[in-house]
């Protein structure tokens, strides 16, 4: 259900739900509240009733938001993209060191992940036994 905010005799942006703007971003509607609090998006207004009614404005925003997280940005990192995205005329480089240093962090994530791989094949190949009085991988966890 759409509802159309009118001012005097101009129409407004079509206006939709919490549920619908749930559904139309795949996102659940306990995130947005989430996110809202957090002050990421708005409800443009409220019903009569108390609904939360929001624009393309905060669907659009919202997609920015799941985008961002999806890149493992935190929630504060998304929060100045955001302020950046509204300011058309900002610098670039606060945006360019934000995306550098998650980077860097996905990079330390890889090789630390990479490590734990080099040691869990190492385990892996370090048990030949037949029962686990003689696992290698049970001795060498209890070190």
């Amino acid at each position: 259900m759409k509802v159309l905010a009118a001012i005097g005799s101009s129409i407004m942006e079509a206006q939709i739900t919490i549920g619908q703007l749930a559904k139309a971003t795949d996102t659940k509607a306990v995130t947005i509240r989430y996110y809202e609090s957090a002050g990421l998006v708005s409800p443009v207004t409220r019903t009569e009733s108390g609904y939360r009614l929001y624009t393309d404005r905060e669907r659009d925003r919202l997609i920015f938001i799941k985008r961002a997280r999806h890149l493992g940005l935190s929630l504060e990192d998304v929060k100045s993209l955001l302020g950046l995205a509204d300011d058309e005329n900002a610098p670039c480089g606060r945006v360019d060191s934000i995306i550098h240093e998650q980077l860097e962090r996905v990079r330390s994530r890889l090789k630390d992940l990479q490590q734990l791989e080099q040691e869990l094949d190492r385990l892996e190949r370090c048990c030949q036994a037949d029962t686990v009085a003689d696992c290698k991988i049970i001795e060498s966890l209890s070190r």
